[in-house]
């Protein structure tokens, strides 16, 4: 329990420092605990400890595990972080509070025939292939504007961006640019930076950080 209270502290620190050198306020910045692969006994001391964002990169793994969590706290807050599958799109729109990855035609439409047949509607980010690489998902740059639209057209209300800029690259340009995409299609939310960049990320921008092994220790 101490452990996992003295990381969320290290944490929360790091990104209050950040937000008050871009002269920004730390309460402006969300903390995810990214809690993929990790189990209820894993996540239990950080919920303890304050933390109330999680984020899951599977629904199915999220559906084996945090309804029972849930039901002992129900004021968590949880957001799928990874890519989605159009068949899977009910299911998440069930599940979590907020989705990272819209990012193609199909699961714009999938998404919204969910949000009508269930009644809800988790916030929505697009997420941008911020690096135009080939092996992940993300909306093209050139793309975005379509795939805005055509959301709107759908009745879904985007309420930001996301993006995961390259591995081993410096990391600012690619948040400076997903910060410029925002403010060109008046979105206030960009969900960008994890544990190794995350500071840089509030300098540029964020809203939401995305931290998972700063907060639970290296993976397995």
């Amino acid at each position: 329990m101490n452990e996992a209270a003295d990381r969320l502290a290290e944490v929360q620190g790091h990104i209050a420092d950040a937000a008050r050198r871009a002269r920004r306020r730390p309460d402006e910045i969300c903390l995810i605990a990214v809690s993929k692969t990790h189990d209820a006994d894993a996540i239990r001391p950080l919920i303890v400890a304050g933390q109330r964002h999680f984020g899951e990169n599977r629904v199915q793994e999220a559906t084996a595990k945090w309804p029972a969590l849930r039901a002992e706290l129900p004021d968590v807050v949880l957001h799928l972080i990874g890519r989605l599958q159009s068949n899977k799109a009910e299911e998440a729109v069930a599940l979590f509070d907020a989705i990272h990855s819209v990012d193609r035609s199909s699961l714009v439409q999938a998404l919204a025939k969910a949000c009508e047949k269930t009644g809800k509607r988790p916030q929505l980010f697009v997420q941008v292939n911020i690096g135009n690489e080939e092996q992940k998902g993300g909306c093209p740059v050139a793309d975005l504007p379509a795939l805005l639209a055509e959301a709107t057209a759908a009745g879904l209300q985007i309420a930001g961006l996301m993006a995961i800029p390259p591995a081993d690259i410096e990391p600012a340009p690619f948040f400076a640019l997903l910060d410029e995409l925002a403010a060109r299609h008046a979105l206030p939310l960009r969900s960008m930076g994890m544990s190794g960049d995350y500071e840089t990320a509030v300098m540029l921008g964020a809203t939401h950080v995305r931290v998972g092994t700063a907060l639970f220790g290296a993976r397995d």
